[in-house]
């Protein structure tokens, strides 16, 4: 073969890889992108949820807001209605609203929030639960620790600068026992989240040690079995359980009657098919 007949073969080598070597770069920057940068999430079903959040936003009367990623919205949402009946035992009254959406990074939630999702809306609290999907199931040491709490610091600025006048509540990321060695990262990322805290405006709530044991393993029954990751009813009760006296000192007793948006949910899950995040 000669040395332009090899060059050829070459060329034509790196031109049969370039689509796959592209994808990979492609792929490779989304997972690491920072997360205290706002990224939108570009499948067409967290279009429409987005869409449809924002339309949730000028319903009703709003005095709780819940944002995170799927373990916020799978409680207040109409395809898991054992969850979204537990979410309405507890918080009825309160005008609670669910703007959680399945599988969102910080930099995602982030993005939503920076894109309408909490314009105008004026809650007198807001929840955050976020961080699990940046932990992921693999460790990744100090520098993703710092990544995730300066995401999450983004967002209790976000939500500081578009309703001045909420008390946020932070909650501490949950334990996961997928792979315990993402754990002591967990307890890392949420120690420097107490450090947001003022305990007024900005309050940290950590319901870790009711739902797992001091080595980070989950009690029974708080956890559902199949990923280890996403609360039970009974892990969802813990939650409340720790949130509704906050809810009561700031808003006072759950009133008679609820002016909450209607719930939503995931508008796949709209097809018999396709499964719910």
């Amino acid at each position: 073969m000669t040395k332009r007949h090899a060059g050829l073969a070459a060329l034509v080598c790196v031109l049969a890889w370039y689509p796959l070597l592209r994808t990979y770069a492609q792929t490779s920057t989304a997972d690491e992108s920072p997360a205290d940068r706002p990224a939108q999430r570009l499948d067409e079903n967290s279009k429409i949820a987005h869409a449809e959040l924002l339309q949730k936003r000028t319903k009703g009367r709003i005095d709780v807001y819940f944002v995170g990623d799927s373990i916020a919205r799978r409680w207040g949402a109409t395809d898991y209605p054992e969850l979204l009946a537990n979410w309405n035992a507890n918080f009825f009254g309160w005008n609670a609203a669910d703007f959680g959406w399945g599988a969102d990074r910080v930099e995602n939630i982030l993005w939503r929030l920076e894109n309408g999702e909490l314009d105008d809306v004026h809650p007198r609290v807001i929840v955050i639960l976020a961080g699990t999907n940046n932990v992921g199931a693999r460790p990744g040491g100090p520098s993703k620790v710092a990544d995730i709490t300066r995401g999450l610091q983004a967002v209790v600025d976000v939500c500081r600068r578009k309703a001045p006048n909420a008390t946020i509540v932070l909650t501490a990321i949950f334990p996961r026992n997928d792979n315990m060695a993402v754990m002591p990262e967990i307890d890392r990322i949420n120690a420097n989240l107490a450090g947001l805290a003022d305990g007024s405006r900005v309050r940290f709530l950590n319901v870790n040690g009711r739902l797992a044991d001091d080595t980070g393993r989950l009690r029974d029954g708080m956890m559902n079995d199949r990923d280890k990751l996403h609360p039970t009813l009974g892990g969802y009760q813990v939650w409340a359980d720790a949130l509704k006296p906050i809810f009561t000192e700031i808003l006072g007793p759950p009133a008679t009657a609820d002016s909450a948006p209607p719930p939503t949910g995931d508008p796949s899950a709209r097809s018999p098919a396709a499964p719910s995040k």
